[in-house]
């Protein structure tokens, strides 16, 4: 049975049994979860359920985890303590944690021992029968875990999209690449590509329904199609995707170093609707550390293609993620990343401290560094990204960019907000009517996180 048929044969047994209740659901994590979660979302909305931004007014809490780093999982252990005293008061709520951090055995095992007010407890693979899973915890009482271990492509599952304009759209699950301190492919299972037609007509459905921005997901895009029978790539995809009528931006993330090839490079430069932006994680700038991280990619590789992304892309944003501290990390080691960071000139470089991730290789290394060290080197190659940032962002003071407004500023109530081509956060002064559209903005002011403009006559 595939996982369209699944869901659908569920459908009949559940009926809508969630009518006259209503569900909170809590995201940490990226953008993959992100989309689960939207998923989520249109089934629980499928079976009668409504959301509701109260977490105490709920009759169902979903929380959706994350096993990428540490801090994610001890924000999901504080949040379920903080639920205990809510689970009391109200003896019929449900709570679900499902997720990255469930797929793995041990964390499961260990919130059905510590956290027993959890109703259902479900892994990455188990949104084909949630209806089912959730009327199970309902009635059952305790606590039901499926770690599922299926990995269908979850076809057809209805959706409930937090954005009116744009959308997640995967292109890829799963990944293959193994690098030593990632826990992803322990629980995202192998990559699994989508069938492009089956791609290309949701991008066209997207695009009926008004979205104008369409953002591709996978560990690594670059490696889309490889595990299909079909000679396509993932620059055959895009290509296929600008011709999308009613698409007016496609992006995508994240790539892998190793699989970006010269084809992809020329594909981006070419595309009308394909975003100016790339997405590259390095994560050292040390051969010998990169290694050890089994990236399979050098330093020297790496900034020969950030040198042709910009030589053949002008005006191309490029953004990194770098990891401080990995076990057995010298001085010397990070030099050598604090000297890309400086030639690679992102424009933004989000950076982290390791964090060992249970069942994978780098978990059982060595590390002597003391915490204090690490945090001084992360402190250093932040203040140069910040430094950098500004200095690219200053490059555009007095062009006029094309903003896709988002609607009002978070921060200040008489600005709009929106994104460049390039995913560069702009502020503006206008009026709500714009939201939703493409404008041209004058940037007038540069920031490090952002850019201060005011819309072009």
């Amino acid at each position: 049975m595939d996982s369209d048929t699944e869901y659908i044969a569920g459908m009949d047994q559940i009926s809508r049994s969630g009518e006259g209740k209503r569900y909170h659901l809590i995201t940490f994590g990226c953008q993959m979860n992100e989309h689960d979660s939207e998923i989520m979302a249109g089934i629980l909305e499928n079976i009668g359920f409504e959301a509701v931004a109260d977490l105490s007014e709920a009759d169902l809490i979903v929380i959706n985890t994350c096993a990428v780093r540490k801090k994610p999982e001890e924000k999901v252990g504080g949040l379920l303590g903080k639920l205990k005293p809510l689970k009391e008061q109200k003896r019929d709520l449900v709570i679900a944690v499902g997720g990255c951090m469930t797929q793995q055995a041990e964390l499961a095992q260990y919130i059905k021992q510590r956290f027993s007010h959890v109703n259902l407890i479900f892994g990455t693979h188990s949104l084909t029968h949630f209806p089912q899973l959730l009327e199970e915890a309902i009635i059952k009482g305790g606590t039901v875990v499926d770690l599922e271990e299926n990995q269908d492509l979850r076809e057809g599952l209805p959706i409930r999209r937090t954005d009116r304009y744009k959308a997640w759209l995967p292109i890829i699950y799963g990944c293959n690449n193994f690098c030593s301190y990632c826990v992803v492919p322990y629980v995202r299972g192998r990559e699994r590509s989508r069938p492009l037609e089956d791609i290309v007509n949701e991008a066209h459905s997207l695009a009926r329904e008004g979205y104008l921005e369409l953002t591709l997901l996978g560990q690594n895009v670059n490696s889309y199609g490889q595990d299909r029978p079909e000679t396509y790539d993932f620059a055959d995809l895009l290509l296929e995707l600008d011709k999308v009528d009613g698409i007016s931006r496609i992006r995508f993330m994240t790539s892998h170093p190793k699989d970006l090839s010269p084809r992809l490079i020329e594909t981006v430069a070419r595309g009308g609707k394909i975003c100016e932006h790339f997405h590259l994680p390095v994560q050292s700038g040390s051969n010998r550390i990169l290694e050890v991280m089994n990236r399979r990619y050098t330093r020297e590789h790496y900034l020969d293609l950030i040198r042709d992304i910009k030589l053949q892309i002008p005006g191309v944003a490029v953004t990194s993620d770098i990891i401080v501290g990995f076990p057995g990390e010298t001085e010397y080691d990070y030099l050598d990343t604090m000297q890309l960071l400086e030639a690679a000139r992102f424009d933004n470089a989000f950076t982290f401290i390791y964090s060992p991730r249970r069942g994978t290789k780098a978990a059982e290394m060595t590390d002597h560094e003391p915490r204090a060290q690490k945090e001084r080197r992360l402190q250093k190659l932040s203040e140069i990204q910040q430094r950098i940032s500004l200095d690219l962002n200053r490059e555009l003071v007095d062009l006029v960019v094309e903003v896709l407004v988002e609607g009002r500023s978070k921060s200040n109530p008489v600005m709009l907000s929106g994104r460049t081509r390039t995913n560069k956060l702009v502020h503006f002064p206008s009026t709500l009517e714009l939201t939703g559209r493409l404008v041209p903005v004058k940037i007038c002011e540069a920031r490090t996180w952002n850019l201060i403009g005011e819309e072009a006559g």
